[in-house]
């Protein structure tokens, strides 16, 4: 990825954050965390990652958010300067769900409680004698 996407992405995810904080009034979107900004290269579209907060239904959240895009892209069309702002397609980040898996997973190998071993515990044999062992 260039460093002008990496930018983009990163500027994205920062407004997008404060305006659907702020501005978004749509009763579905409740709190939100946006996890990720993923823009095509050539700018058309943009991919946004979210995570819903609240408890809320991801779905429902996501047609909110799929409802005020077009809004949130005329308002990032004033704020930006950028020849084109690129269509926001809002997707449910999965990420964290590999994680939680991969945690309950540990939890099952490990007996609650232990830790595994520190490394001094590692057996690791004895060093020959400075002297080359000769009396």
């Amino acid at each position: 990825m260039s460093k002008r996407l990496a930018r983009l992405n990163e500027q994205l995810k920062r407004e997008l954050s404060e305006l659907i904080r702020t501005r978004v009034r749509d009763p579905r979107v409740g709190l939100v965390t946006i996890t990720g900004v993923d823009v095509a290269a050539d700018l058309g579209s943009a991919k946004i990652y979210v995570r819903e907060i609240g408890g809320s239904d991801p779905t429902e959240t996501l047609a909110g958010l799929e409802a005020a895009a077009p809004f949130l892209r005329t308002t990032l069309g004033r704020t930006l300067r950028v020849r084109r702002i690129p269509e926001l397609r809002f997707r449910e980040d999965r990420s964290y769900l590999g994680a939680q898996r991969i945690e309950e997973m540990l939890s099952e190998v490990l007996p609650p409680g232990s830790e595994p071993p520190p490394e001094e515990s590692i057996d690791h044999p004895e060093p020959p004698p400075e002297d080359g062992g000769a009396a």
